[in-house]
Formats: structure tokens, sequence, C-alpha cells
């Protein structure tokens, strides 16, 4: 197997990305691109990026099921930069290949600390899906952290269906023989669509925040929320919410029998040791009387929005 450099940021033969696309570098924001692109070279090199870690938890229960992975870059001159501007460039120029193996080996190799089974997701982008090596460099990763293979979560969303469908769905099984769960992210939204779960047998389907924030507001955000989940379950698949930041939001998947749910009411990304922290207080629960508790020994539950 090819080995790539965590903190390489050349591409892949063959994978067609280009080093500059003039729908993100347009000839007045050209200057803007190379120096960000330069940055990002240079954060991916020197290890500037972080991993911060938000907690998933049962929604019947309220238990701690794990939780996903999501990259944070703190600029020396700019300041906390969104993953909404680094990561389609990180995609645009190649990085995102050793980007993206360097954020799946951190990931693994922390959530080993966490115990009691928990799980940790990690996203991927449709572009790593160029690498042919994928499954492979997945299952490699695993092999040396040590980490139970159903212990990971990797999240894709339906647009790495779109291109080339037979090599990917190939890269699927493979990575699914591998004893990975594969969810569906954000559901509902982008090219995301029943075709696309009769393609391939996911794990698990997302619903994304965008629905999540409007279900009690717009009465047909809330009525595509209760088909979601009422597709979902009729197909096997587990049913998670993001984005939950208000008790009246929560009480409505619970509910409508929604399995999962993560969100600024449950607990905001954090750092690796107050992940760990949180998982090591007794009978940690999402409810707001337990966060609140927790805000007073992790105060960075209140950090970067997902």
């Amino acid at each position: 197997m090819r080995s790539i450099n965590p903190f390489s940021a050349s591409p892949v033969a063959g994978s067609e990305v280009s080093t500059i696309d003039l729908g993100l570098a347009n000839a007045s924001g050209l200057q803007d691109f190379l120096l960000m692109e330069q940055d990002l070279r240079t954060a991916i090199k020197t290890r500037a990026l972080a991993l911060h870690y938000q907690p998933l938890f049962t929604i019947q229960d309220q238990k701690i099921l794990g939780f996903e992975a999501l990259l944070r870059w703190r600029h020396a001159e700019r300041g906390y930069i969104s993953p909404t501007e680094f990561i389609p460039l990180a995609e645009e120029t190649g990085m995102i290949f050793g980007l993206g193996e360097w954020v799946l080996e951190q990931a693994c190799a922390d959530a080993l600390a966490w115990g009691g089974g928990r799980k940790i997701a990690v996203n991927l982008s449709s572009i790593q899906f160029r690498d042919p090596n994928l499954p492979a460099t997945i299952g490699a990763i695993i092999k040396r952290s040590g980490l139970p293979a159903d212990r990971l979560e990797l999240e894709v969303n339906a647009g790495v269906l779109i291109e080339d469908t037979d090599a990917v769905m190939g890269m699927l099984v493979e990575i699914r023989a591998l004893g990975v769960r594969i969810s569906m992210d954000d559901f509902g939204t982008g090219f995301s669509s029943l075709s696309s779960l009769k393609r391939f047998p996911f794990d698990k389907i997302k619903i994304g925040r965008a629905f999540v924030s409007q279900l009690l507001a717009d009465n047909e955000d809330g009525v595509t929320v209760k088909a979601i989940l009422a597709l979902g379950h009729s197909m096997g698949m587990v049913a998670s919410a993001e984005g939950v930041e208000s008790a009246e939001q929560f009480d409505y998947l619970h509910l409508e029998g929604c399995d999962e749910a993560q969100g600024f009411l449950l607990g905001r990304p954090m750092p690796f040791e107050y992940a760990l922290a949180l998982c090591n207080v007794p009978d940690v629960t999402g409810s707001e009387q337990q966060i609140s508790t927790l805000d007073g020994h992790f105060p960075l539950l209140g950090g970067a929005q997902h």
C-alpha cells in the first residue's frame, strides 16, 4: 500500500485536483487565495491545526455515546478560521489527502483513551474517494491505532455518490468490510436523496442543522424531519440530529423517535483533554442541569461552533 504523508500537500496522482480554480480565486481575490493556501500548507506542516470533539448523546436516556471530530484552525494573525473556508481550499489544492489521513489517525488515537466503548465519528471529503487506496489507508490507520473498528464511524455526504459511482461504491463496500460504520451526513440537503440510500445500506442518517433549527418554526421542515426519521427507521438505520440548541427541539426529536443528537444544548466542541475529562464524569448525561454543572468544570463547552 502506498503511504500518504499526513503532512504532505501533494494530491493523489490522477485525482484531477487543480492547484487554482478561478471559481475560488477570481482576479480580485487571487492574492488572498494564494496567501491562504500558503498559510494552510504551513499550518499543516507545523501541525498548527487541532481536533476538537463534540459529544454525541442518546436521546432516550441522554447518555454519551462518543464524539465527532471537528478540525479547528486558529491563525496567528487572522484568529479563528472557519472550516467552511479552509476545508474547500484543502480540497481544491489536494491538501485534503494528507490532512484527512492525519485527522483520522489522530482521532482514532484519541478515542482509545475515552474507554467505555465510546465511538468516534470522522468526516470524509468526497475528494478523498478519488484516492483508490482510501480503504487500505483507513484499514492501516485502524490497525496502527489499536482502535476496534466498530468504534469508528465515517461520515460522508451524498455528493460522494455522484462521481464514478461504481468505484465509490466499491470503496464503501471495502471500508464497511473493515467493520467500520458509515453514516450519511446532512441527509435531505444538497445531493442527498432516497436513491442514495438505495445505492448503499448506510448505518446512520444524520439530519442537518438546517432542518433542526427550523423544525418548530417551519411546518414543512417539521414534516421533513418526521419523514426522514420514518425513512431511516424503516430501512434499519439509526437516525441522528445535529445542531440541537434548545430543549424544545430536543423534546420534539425525542417525541418523534430520533435516536441520537448533538448540538450546543448538549455540549460544544472541545479539546481532547476536556473530552477525556467529560468521559470521566460519573453518569454524564446531556440534560440541561448536568451540562450546566459541566460548564463550571469545562469552560470550553462554550467554545467554537460546529
